[in-house]
């Protein structure tokens, strides 16, 4: 039975209301016969075992969570039938390994208790369901009354926003300021800034490329005491235009006295409206349950959302609640973009080395923000120092990333290599299209491995301008264990150049590769062709690779590629 009596009440946030606040994923609606539209009360805790005869305990409005209960046992149906006749607006069950049983889906059809499913997996246990279903109530009522209150100063606008979205906050508040917003958690991170209308201040663009205000303002705006203010006050901070950016007002968004963060307006091409101040007091009041729902649940829905993409990029089985997840049209056409990320000034790249790792995450970042703003509809998630984009297409659009592709050649400071895969026509393709983007990223570090880091810049391509380079990768990963249970002239020359650091592997490929062309050869390895002359006869004398043999030819220009993609890290990964 219920844990506490509940407030019985007949008003109240719906379960539509509910649902839409907690993480993707966390729960599935089986049967909702009356619809999700009836009020909700409180969450409760149902112990099945509890009540079953007793006619006289109540769960009007209430969710109830029947722990141990799954939707494929036999007690599920007693369960919702006791649940149904108590009153309660609906009645959570886990879904474990099958789903419902017919005879459940059935009597809850007959009811008007909704019937939900918890689904399994990290994140998703009891506790968290509770305590983000509970927290999602106490949000609904703070973000009526704070978006209701806010007519007088002129941010009525702020209250037909769904809770959490701070981009349509920023740009709302924007229009009521005459400028660009920016949100920002306690630790200068942006959060969601305005769309810009005009080229923005150079201390503007470097916050939003960024994401996050540079250290060395950080610094600046902590020393002079500005932070010391804007933490101390409930009251709109003014900071004066310099050489490097327009003027600024800052205000702190509390709850309590917690600080969830600040909001920041900017000129934006023209002064500050007159109220702007008092615009930004009042968006202050109608941020707090924005940012609160965005610091409880915006990161664990964010991580749902990359498992989403995820999975529909490795196929999953559920490729449509997928989609669903992951906010993409699951009938709409997507080329998959991988990007890999390095710091030019920190690493090799064509290394693969870890050095420059968390720099390559600050490129990341730029990448993802690009991607967003590329087109409605892309998404994105990471795997590493890789990132993902999910790229819809137009009607018989052939190439939608060129653009994104182009620009994300064009980071600052970095190296990217980036590939796009071939247009899926469905959910389906996505894995495929996956697999030929990496498969493209492969080709163009690989073209770079062994150089100088100073040589090493980005480069991007579409997988239909590398079809013969991705083939032969292909077939060196299907030859690659094989090879290395074999022997031979070539695996013993190999093994030289390991053991006594020689160079005839070196001189053997550069020959190859100049189709025989000895001078051309030697001018690719810096030495006089009397060198590389000397080197292939005592390869064919030490090792038996003999060049005018089609065969060894053969094994040579395979069995030199395979140690090569070892020793510069660009094998498979």
């Amino acid at each position: 039975m219920p844990t506490h009596e509940p407030d019985r009440r007949d008003t109240g946030p719906s379960l539509q209301q509910i649902l839409g606040l907690i993480a993707p994923g966390m729960l599935d609606v089986v049967v909702a016969p009356r619809g999700t539209g009836m009020p909700v009360a409180d969450v409760v805790l149902h112990d099945p075992g509890e009540g079953r005869d007793d006619d006289a305990w109540a769960a009007s409005g209430l969710i109830l969570l029947a722990v141990g209960v799954e939707v494929a046992s036999p007690e599920a149906v007693d369960v919702l039938r006791d649940a149904d006749r108590a009153g309660a607006a609906a009645v959570v069950m886990r879904r474990g390994g099958r789903g419902p049983r017919a005879a459940l889906v059935e009597a809850a059809g007959r009811g008007r208790t909704a019937l939900l499913a918890r689904r399994t997996g990290p994140g998703r246990g009891w506790t968290e369901v509770l305590g983000q279903l509970r927290t999602a109530l106490v949000q609904t009522a703070p973000a009526c009354s704070a978006t209701e209150s806010a007519g007088p100063d002129g941010v009525g606008g702020v209250g037909g926003l769904r809770l959490g979205d701070l981009s349509g906050l920023a740009n709302t508040v924007a229009d009521l300021v005459g400028g660009a917003i920016t949100i920002e958690d306690p630790q200068s991170r942006v959060l969601a800034y305005s769309r810009m209308d005009h080229e923005p201040d150079p201390m503007r663009r470097l916050t939003i490329l960024g994401q996050e205000v540079p250290r060395w303002r950080v610094d600046e705006l902590r020393e002079s005491g500005f932070f010391q203010a804007l933490w101390s006050t409930d009251d709109v901070v003014r900071r004066p235009a310099d050489d490097r950016s327009a003027e600024r007002l800052a205000i702190a968004v509390r709850h309590g006295s917690e600080v969830l963060g600040s909001l920041w307006a900017a000129a934006d091409g023209r002064p500050l409206a007159e109220g702007a101040a008092a615009a930004l007091r009042t968006a202050a009041r109608a941020a707090v349950p924005h940012l609160s729902h965005h610091r409880t649940w915006g990161r664990a829905a964010a991580r749902a959302r990359e498992g989403a993409v995820h999975a529909l990029l490795n196929g999953a089985a559920h490729a449509a609640q997928a989609a669903h997840d992951a906010g993409i049209a699951a009938d709409r056409p997507y080329a998959v973009m991988v990007a890999e990320a390095y710091d030019s000034r920190a690493v090799g790249a064509a290394s693969g080395g870890q050095a420059g790792a968390g720099a390559g995450q600050r490129v990341l970042d730029v990448l993802a923000l690009q991607a967003a703003a590329y087109r409605p509809g892309c998404v994105t998630a990471r795997s590493g120092r890789r990132l993902y984009v999910l790229v819809p297409a137009g009607d018989g659009e052939a190439d939608p990333a060129r653009t994104l592709l182009a620009t994300a050649r064009s980071v600052p400071r970095s190296v990217v290599f980036a590939g796009v895969g071939p247009v899926a026509a469905d959910l389906s393709g996505l894995p495929a299209s996956r697999e030929a983007a990496e498969l493209v990223v492969r080709v163009l570090r690989e073209r770079t491995a062994g150089l100088p880091v100073a040589e090493v810049v980005s480069a991007v391509a579409a997988f239909g301008e590398v079809v013969a380079d991705t083939s032969v990768l292909r077939v060196l990963d299907r030859i690659e264990p094989l090879w290395k249970s074999l022997s031979g002239p070539v695996h013993a020359m190999v093994e030289h150049d390991r053991a006594h650091g020689s160079e005839y592997g070196e001189s053997v490929a550069a020959y190859l590769g100049a189709f025989g062309d000895t001078g051309t050869a030697a001018r690719h390895l810096s030495v006089h062709p009397n060198t590389l002359r000397y080197r292939l006869r005592r390869a064919r004398e030490l090792f038996g690779v003999d060049l005018a043999d089609p065969a060894v030819r053969l094994l040579a220009d395979i069995g030199l590629r395979i140690p090569a993609r070892g020793a510069h890290g660009s094998s498979r990964r």
